[in-house]
């Protein structure tokens, strides 16, 4: 779950952040994202998490689907799976006006970001326990509407792992609800 996690936090930072003069639109966002690893190791332990869950009574499984959907994640076992998960986010206004984000974990920095037209380019480094590279290139369809790819090279359990998101972000309500922004 710490990679799930880590992936899902470094989309956050880079959902906030716009191509050219173009700004995001602040509110609640909605991406639905699918995660494949090269070997295919991580899918195999998302089974058996999913497997887990199922075997867990209703309060425990609700208390976990509580957290994850505080965390703006629904289905968000599916997105180690291989399959679309749907992830929630909120933007504010200023995070929109200054086209990033705070870092999408303590341990993780922005190294870089260039534009070109609506494409932007991103990279991150994160150190500690979930140590690791990302770089994507995400296209800015509108400013209610984008889609792309993050790569990530990672340690998990003491192996490598090559893990690649696809997403596509679509811009729900200037209303959050529930759902809180990152802190910076």
């Amino acid at each position: 779950m710490k990679i799930e996690r880590l992936c899902s936090c470094m989309l956050l930072a880079l959902l906030a952040t716009s191509a050219n003069a173009q700004k995001i639109t602040p509110g609640l966002w909605e991406h639905s994202v699918t995660m494949k690893s090269r070997g295919g190791e991580m899918e195999a332990a998302m089974a058996q998490m999913q497997e887990q869950l199922a075997r867990m009574t209703p309060e425990q499984r609700k208390q976990v689907e509580a957290m994850m959907g505080g965390q703006g994640m629904g289905q968000g076992m599916g997105m180690m799976a291989g399959k679309p998960t749907t992830v929630r986010t909120c933007i504010t206004a200023e995070q929109a006006a200054r086209d990033e984000m705070a870092p999408p974990d303590k341990q993780c920095t922005q190294v870089s970001k260039e534009r070109s037209g609506k494409t932007l380019r991103i990279k991150f480094v994160c150190e500690g326990e979930r140590k690791g590279t990302a770089e994507g290139e995400f296209t800015m369809d509108s400013d209610k509407a984008h889609h792309g790819r993050l790569l990530m090279e990672t340690v998990v359990q003491g192996r490598p792992q090559r893990v690649e998101l696809e997403q596509s972000g679509r811009w729900v309500s200037a209303d959050c609800g529930e759902i809180k922004p990152r802190a910076k």
